[in-house]
């Protein structure tokens, strides 16, 4: 038995290889604007969020499969946040986060241009960013404890569509958070350049 089950593993283990090394591989960087909002809501607190404009930066990297089809991920550092507003004064939320999104893609020609779609999860961290008002600035305090002001890790859904013209990437996505930060949710619309290095 053990023996089967060594043999389907290496079997499954080749297959993947020769799939992988026939797959194309492209790498580039990105860059882009955030749209964000961050929701908040308590029982004692119902704050409306106004949107705040932010930045993303990092490195993607995409791998064709068959049919059209593709995987595409990176490392993204994404600044968010909102602006709250009462009467008295605004406070700005605006956390940095390194991110990995995890991309299922679709393209499909159009001319000299593939237009294509994406969806799949996002795993962020926050690594910094400030709390402020008119007057002071304070650093978010990451963690999970009473004190702390946020949680560390994110998790979210992307989805998006954009243009390929000769490698370079027009693209824009929604980022749906699905993880709670102490009553808060981050949702953001980024629109973004890439340029991948490789060959169709």
């Amino acid at each position: 038995m053990m023996k089967s089950n060594l043999k389907l593993a290496l079997l499954i283990g080749f297959m993947l290889i020769v799939e992988y090394s026939q797959a194309q591989v492209k790498i580039g960087p990105k860059l882009g604007l955030n749209l964000s909002t961050m929701t908040l809501r308590s029982p004692m607190v119902w704050v409306d969020p106004k949107t705040l404009i932010g930045f993303n930066v990092g490195i993607i990297t995409e791998i064709s499969l068959k049919n059209d089809f593709g995987l595409q991920s990176g490392l993204i550092f994404s600044t968010k946040g909102s602006k709250y507003s009462s009467d008295s004064f605004d406070v700005y939320v605006m956390p940095r986060f390194l991110e990995i999104p995890i991309n299922a893609l679709y393209k499909f020609n159009v001319g000299s241009a593939k237009l294509f779609l994406l969806a799949g999860p996002y795993f962020a961290f926050g690594i910094g960013g400030t709390y402020r008002t008119q007057n002071e600035t304070y650093e978010i305090n990451f963690g999970t404890g009473e004190d702390k002001d946020m949680r560390s890790f994110d998790l979210g859904v992307n989805i998006g569509a954009g243009i390929d013209i000769k490698n370079f990437e027009i693209s824009t996505q929604c980022g749906l958070g699905i993880a709670d930060y102490n009553q808060m949710k981050v949702r953001v619309i980024g629109i973004s350049l890439t340029y991948l290095f490789g060959v169709d």
